[in-house]
């Protein structure tokens, strides 16, 4: 994810849920006045289940297409990305939903997925307002 759009990182904490949201939407905090949706990638993204304890944290975004808290296992590092790191998803498509990735980051320590957190947001509120249209 682009640091860049990280406002904040704070610990995870109680949420308000939220009637026909998806699964994936935890439910929503007021944060300094502004009502903000937390999102569990884990959940959207069907991978093993999330376990919420005190080192889970939440990562504020200020994307584009609106304010949301991602939440994340832990944040003990952040790593700057040169764009000439990443490699394209173009060979993993058939894997699975790879048009929310920017790439995949090649590190001394690993490959890391790199998100794009927009998109994964404006998906999100298009759903959202096709549930509330029903």
């Amino acid at each position: 994810m682009d640091i860049a759009l990280a406002r904040e990182i704070r610990g995870y904490g109680a949420v308000t849920r939220i009637a026909c949201a998806p699964d994936c939407v935890k439910g929503v905090i007021n944060l300094r006045g502004t009502i903000v949706p937390i999102i569990d990638l884990r959940i959207r993204f069907a991978l093993e289940e999330a376990r919420y304890d005190h080192v889970t944290s939440v990562i504020i975004v200020e994307a584009p297409s609106g304010v949301a808290g991602v939440v994340v296992d832990g944040v003990s590092v952040v790593t700057r990305i040169e764009k000439s790191q990443i490699r394209p998803v173009a060979e993993l498509e058939r894997a699975g939903e790879t048009h929310y990735l920017h790439g995949i980051a090649v590190l001394d320590e690993g490959l890391v997925a790199v998100i794009d957190i927009d998109r994964v947001l404006r998906d999100l509120r298009l759903n959202s307002e096709t549930l509330q249209a029903a």
